[in-house]
């Protein structure tokens, strides 16, 4: 299903066009700011010598695993979160139904910023104590958790119909279909988008300047301020970043490509539950049996 028309010679000179006006655009304003910064001594040698020193680089090191860390702590805890928060949207009893939907429906819409502070203060005032870690950790799980169960929820939506239906028609029930047959489908077709999804949590990880907590963009902060070289330091930062994030969406990319080419393709399922005689017969009909059997 295409949601638009192939554009025909006339539409791809037009976006020829545009893609190289873009790129001039952009050179002409790369260009501009150079010039500026070259103008007010801001590419001089020894303002940049100081990232190649040792003890700079393991303290950026540092920060760049708080980073990392936080990261890999809030997925870790947000995606399956957010599975059990989608099963509950999904679910046949408004008990589990209607609370998973507000929490899904309020915490998409406060903002991050919010929580952080909520946390920062909060807990403060209520004698709670909890690590800098965790308090940025927290907001985020919260955050995401509910992005995750949107995205986990539009992904069993768009599985057909008929793979439910041919586990029910072997007696799996709608918790064993779900689990072995539908939700596995919903996870391959929206993984791109999931790790599309971690790649906002990296960067939702840069408010860890909220609560002092010491990861990438806090550290070069802290060492800009401390050397005058702020803008050296946050282009560093901005640089590492970018390879970090364009690393994850690479990989994104290379298993949405693994997706589409794997054997156990949803397409091929779909298309054998909804042809009802064939169902009975050939490898998809071995498949559920085995599924089944479990």
């Amino acid at each position: 299903m295409r949601l638009f028309d192939v554009p025909g010679p006339r539409g791809r000179r037009r976006i020829v066009v545009a893609t190289v006006a873009s790129l001039l655009a952009f050179a002409a304003l790369v260009a501009t700011a150079l010039h500026q910064f070259a103008a007010n001594g801001q590419l001089q040698v020894a303002k940049w010598q100081l990232f190649v020193q040792g003890p700079v680089l393991r303290y950026l090191f540092r920060g760049l695993w708080a980073t990392v860390e936080v990261s890999l702590v809030s997925g870790a805890i947000a995606l399956p979160l957010g599975v059990l928060l989608a099963l509950a949207r999904l679910a046949g009893t408004q008990l589990l139904r209607v609370p998973a939907m507000l929490y899904v429906e309020i915490l998409r819409a406060v903002p991050l910023l919010l929580l952080v502070y909520a946390f920062l203060l909060g807990l403060s005032s209520t004698g709670i104590q909890m690590s800098l870690f965790w308090m940025l950790v927290w907001p985020i799980v919260i955050t995401n958790a509910a992005v995750f169960a949107e995205i986990v929820r539009a992904g069993v939506r768009a599985v057909p119909r008929g793979q439910t239906e041919a586990g029910l028609a072997l007696g799996l029930g709608n918790w064993r279909s779900m689990r072995l047959i539908v939700l596995p489908q919903a996870v391959r077709q929206t993984a791109p988008t999931l790790v599309s999804q971690l790649v906002r949590l990296v960067k939702d990880s840069t408010l860890g300047y909220v609560v002092s907590f010491p990861e990438l963009l806090q550290s070069a902060k802290v060492l800009g301020e401390f050397n005058h070289t702020i803008l050296q330091s946050y282009l560093v930062v901005a640089s590492v970043f970018i390879v970090l994030n364009v690393a994850l969406a690479s990989s994104a990319n290379r298993l949405e490509g693994q997706m589409r080419g794997g054997r156990n393709s949803p397409r091929s399922v779909a298309s054998s539950a909804r042809e009802g005689p064939d169902l009975r017969q050939g490898p998809t009909r071995t498949r559920l049996r085995r599924i089944s059997s479990r």
